[in-house]
């Protein structure tokens, strides 16, 4: 049984190397590569949240070729990790979906390469997710989501920290590295 996790890529309001607020594009390496991280992991929902028609459209089209086109057939280990994607307009969609399929709110934890007053620890998040309270963790494109936008968090979880003083993963390594260390069976030992 799947435990209540989900997770989010959000491409709105994002912040650019300039400090600026824009939209993201969606990638087609995000949908294909998260889609199989997700999957690996058991995840119930990947959602790709872009607030354009345009792009909602591509994702669409990308992981319709995947479902029913011809790389369903030939691929059918990605016809499988693409089952769980959605593509939605906004973080709003994400937690009503949650909130209906799980019958309570979730717990909504995003990231970031700095530390918050909210920041939690990965032991203490898998501790609530092993509790069973639904989980939706929102991964932001660019250089991350805009602060009012993370203030409005339950958690923001502690980052991601290597050797070396660089920090600045992309967000499919990201997304690994984070579900390994909240579900990965060697975790769940502690």
């Amino acid at each position: 049984m799947a435990l209540p996790v989900y997770i989010g890529l959000v491409h709105h309001p994002i912040y650019n190397k300039n400090n600026e607020i824009v939209t993201t594009a969606i990638t087609n390496f995000d949908i294909h590569d998260i889609a199989r991280t997700s999957r690996t992991y058991d995840l119930i929902k990947y959602f790709i949240i872009h607030p354009h028609g345009s792009q909602k459209a591509l994702a669409e089209e990308i992981i319709g070729y995947w479902q029913e086109g011809y790389g369903g057939q030939y691929n059918p280990d990605r016809k499988e990790a693409l089952s769980i994607v959605e593509v939605i307009p906004d973080i709003a969609a994400a937690v009503e979906y949650v909130a209906a399929r799980e019958g309570v709110c979730p717990i909504i934890v995003t990231t970031d390469a700095r530390k918050y007053e909210n920041t939690v620890s990965y032991r203490r998040l898998r501790q609530e997710i092993a509790a069973g309270i639904p989980c939706l963790l929102l991964f932001g494109t660019g250089w991350g989501m805009e602060n009012s936008v993370m203030k409005q968090f339950d958690y923001i979880l502690e980052p991601i920290y290597g050797l070396g003083t660089y920090n600045h993963l992309p967000v499919r390594a990201a997304v690994a590295i984070i579900l390994d260390r909240l579900l990965g069976e060697h975790w769940w030992a502690e």
